[in-house]
């Protein structure tokens, strides 16, 4: 018996054997099938969709740049962990808020979001006990938002409409889709003077909302600084040729505005001079640590920065590259998930006056973060990622 069980044994392991070597024959033949046909066949396709398609970036702008590419503005204090103790606001009830604006007399934040509506926020000590009411929709995509707090009117700058006024009785205006004849293309940031001049970005004249990544990867300045004024009516021109253009905050001492370039990561100060609008263009902040969205003064002597995305070195050295940023338009238009590796680090920076860094918030958690607001001792945070606003409590993180 045991004889017998043993040849069996014998025998199967010789089976086993060559069912193995079959196996083994037959998993190679797919390796060699790619390397043979496959791989050819989908760099030939990849050359010929890249000869075919017409988009032709432009040759990387290094001399916008100030300083060298490593030296990344450095603040006072630096927190990693912004997440950690992050409380969320709305949760569930508020489709990507780009940007938000608070209103103290009412207690309540405006938000715009994803699906057209501007939802009003209340603001709580305990972030579950916020309620959100549904209050406009402007029928497009509102992006930055301020407060004409000698009115309480809210200016929208809507993605698609145009630059809009919501009065106190919720009737949606358009103030502005075109200056120059010129149509928006993509109408981002926005702040209001005490005088009731809005000061707004028209960030690409080339690229709406559903194409804004090629102006990056197209890297040609379609950008434009505006200014609406409400007694007139007249829409004016105060810089063309600036490489997406995001952000708006208006000084404190009325003199300037602060803007974004998004994809150079920087802030630049406009400085108004004399009635006739020609002022004039500095630096303000160079190299920050991530792409910049929107700004927001705190009436604290800082202005807070919404940064996108850390935007790792090394896709800032590849940037330069007009090979690789075709690529990357190609891929983004074939696949959509591109930017998707792209979103992670998003926090905050607080720069003063005159735009020295202090604060850096970030978190590899915290995603997309596009505007970032101070009441009290929280920083209120939007992002496109998430269907809530992010809440953290700033003297924790100072603390750590």
């Amino acid at each position: 018996m045991i004889d017998t069980i043993s040849a069996m044994a014998t025998s199967n392991s010789g089976g086993e054997r060559k069912s193995s070597s079959s196996s083994s024959s037959s998993s190679s033949l797919p390796i060699g099938f790619f390397l043979s046909v496959l791989l050819p066949i989908s760099i030939a396709v990849g050359v010929v969709l890249y000869r075919l398609d017409p988009f032709d970036p432009a040759p990387f702008p290094e001399h916008e740049f100030f300083q060298e590419a490593g030296a990344v503005a450095q603040p006072r204090r630096v927190n990693g962990r912004m997440m950690q103790g992050a409380e969320f606001v709305g949760n569930g009830q508020l489709r990507l808020p780009e940007d938000i604006v608070y209103d103290p007399s009412l207690g309540v934040l405006y938000t715009g979001c994803a699906d057209g509506w501007i939802n009003r926020v209340t603001v709580n000590e305990s972030a579950s006990d916020s309620a959100v009411e549904k209050w406009v929709n402007t029928g497009g995509r509102p992006l930055g938002l301020a407060l004409n707090h000698q009115n309480h009117e809210l200016i929208v700058a809507d993605a698609v409409k145009g630059l809009l006024k919501i009065t106190k009785d919720k009737e949606v205006i358009l103030l502005s889709d075109e200056a120059e004849g010129q149509k928006f293309g993509l109408t981002d940031g926005v702040d209001v003077a005490k005088d009731g001049t809005i000061y707004f970005t028209d960030a690409s004249s080339k690229y709406g909302l559903e194409n804004h990544l090629r102006d990056s990867c197209e890297s040609r300045p379609y950008g434009r600084l505006l200014s609406f004024d409400p007694t007139t009516g007249l829409t004016k021109v105060l810089r063309r040729r600036l490489y997406f253009p995001n952000g708006v905050a208006v000084s404190p001492d009325q003199t300037s505005v602060i803007f974004c370039e998004t994809p150079l990561k920087r802030c630049r100060r406009y400085r108004m001079e004399g009635g006739d609008g020609n002022g004039t263009i500095e630096r303000f902040i160079d190299n920050l640590p991530g792409l910049p969205d929107n700004v927001h003064y705190d009436g604290e002597g800082h202005y807070w920065i919404a940064i996108f995305t850390s935007f790792p070195p090394y896709a800032s050295k590849l940037m330069k590259y007009r090979l690789v940023r075709k690529i990357m338009k190609i891929a983004e238009r074939h696949t959509g998930r591109l930017i998707d590796v792209l979103k992670k680090d998003g926090g905050a920076v607080a720069v003063d006056l005159e735009g020295n860094p202090s604060f850096h918030f970030y978190d590899s958690a915290a995603l997309s973060i596009t505007s970032g607001v101070k009441i009290a001792d929280h920083l209120y945070l939007g992002s496109v990622s998430y269907q809530h606003i992010i809440r953290v409590n700033l003297a924790r993180l100072s603390a750590s």
